[in-house]
């Protein structure tokens, strides 16, 4: 409900209209505008203006107006309104401009979502064609390690030392080759496998794999630092597989440090996101942004042993949460994988 006139506002208006029935001009026209003003940023509506105005009328007046004043009193009432007629009209085009908006918005989703749907499709079609391809490829990779096998052992005192060196190489590949199908397989499955949610136990899991790593290379001995009470709502064997990558990573890239260290735990201010930091060789920051794409690498074969899969495998598993992921690092200073799971 609209607030009634302030006796205030009442008393300067029946002035300010007594003034103008007078025969002031302008100064009075204007004075009106500025009493609308005032009358509608107290919340009064249209018809406690007609309301204050009848009652100042009669006031001026004491009930006997000539048709002149009643004119005059009309204009007077008029001018006092016209802040109401800019306000409704402003409302009104404010409306039409939201409308118009709301119109675009609308359109627009619909064409996000017909977009969405399609990149969905094809992503949903490359991931098939993806795993296809790795698993076809498994039988003849197994036919040339099983026949190099045979060659190495009941033909190698036949072979030169040149040809025992072909063959090692064909083995060393084909071993290499298979890790990579291995690797793209898994990050096929990531997006394919059913997802579901519950709480999962972080801190088990990280000292689950910790002491699996540890137990598989005693002369690689890593001082693990684990966070107790670490949880998060996701799926739990996909959750296994981002800890098995990010700490694998770290128990690798720690392999030259004299004393190595890997942590792993949440950060207590912003959107806490968990973390896993080493002190091992690190990596130039300006390339970054590789890390995550599948068979990049930041490091020679040769330093570091990998497929260059398991991050985007662990991008895809926390962007599957709805999370994010990423990384600082300096060469020689470690490095940190921040995640989130919302």
């Amino acid at each position: 409900m609209k607030s009634a006139a302030p006796p205030l506002l009442a008393e300067q208006y029946l002035a300010a209209l007594e003034d103008y029935l007078r025969g002031s001009g302008e100064a009075a026209l204007s004075r009106a505008y500025d009493l609308g003003r005032e009358a509608l940023s107290t919340g009064m509506g249209v018809l406690e203006m007609a309301m204050m105005h009848r009652h100042a009328v009669g006031a001026a007046s004491q009930g006997s107006l000539a048709p002149h004043e009643f004119a005059r009193a009309a204009e007077f009432f008029a001018e006092s309104l016209a802040p109401f007629e800019m306000s409704f009209r402003g409302y009104a085009e404010a409306n039409q401009r939201l409308q118009t908006l709301n119109r675009t918005l609308a359109a627009q989703n619909i064409e996000l979502r017909h977009a969405k749907s399609t990149a969905d499709a094809a992503n949903q079609e490359l991931e098939s064609f993806s795993y296809s391809v790795a698993h076809d490829l498994r039988a003849p990779l197994r036919h040339i390690d099983g026949f190099s096998a045979i060659l190495q052992a009941e033909w190698m005192g036949v072979l030169d030392q040149r040809g025992q060196g072909y063959l090692q190489r064909i083995r060393a590949v084909t071993k290499r080759m298979g890790e990579l199908i291995d690797d793209l397989l898994q990050l096929s499955r990531v997006t394919r496998a059913e997802f579901h949610r519950r709480p999962v136990d972080l801190t088990a899991l990280a000292r689950d794999i910790a002491a699996a790593l540890n137990a598989a290379s005693p002369l690689h001995p890593v001082r693990w630092k684990v966070q107790d009470g670490l949880t998060a709502d996701g799926d739990a064997r996909l959750l296994r597989v981002v800890l098995e990558n990010l700490l694998g990573n770290a128990w690798k890239f720690t392999g030259k440090t004299e004393q190595p260290v890997v942590e792993v735990g949440r950060v207590a201010t912003g959107d806490r996101p968990f973390y896993v930091r080493d002190n091992g060789a690190g990596f130039d920051p300006r390339y970054a942004d590789r890390l995550f794409a599948p068979f990049q690498r930041l490091h020679r074969e040769s330093e570091f042993p990998g497929t260059g899969v398991g991050l985007a495998t662990v991008q895809r598993i926390i962007r599957r949460h709805g999370g994010d992921i990423w990384s600082e690092s300096a060469p020689g200073q470690g490095a940190t994988f921040f995640w989130t799971v919302p």
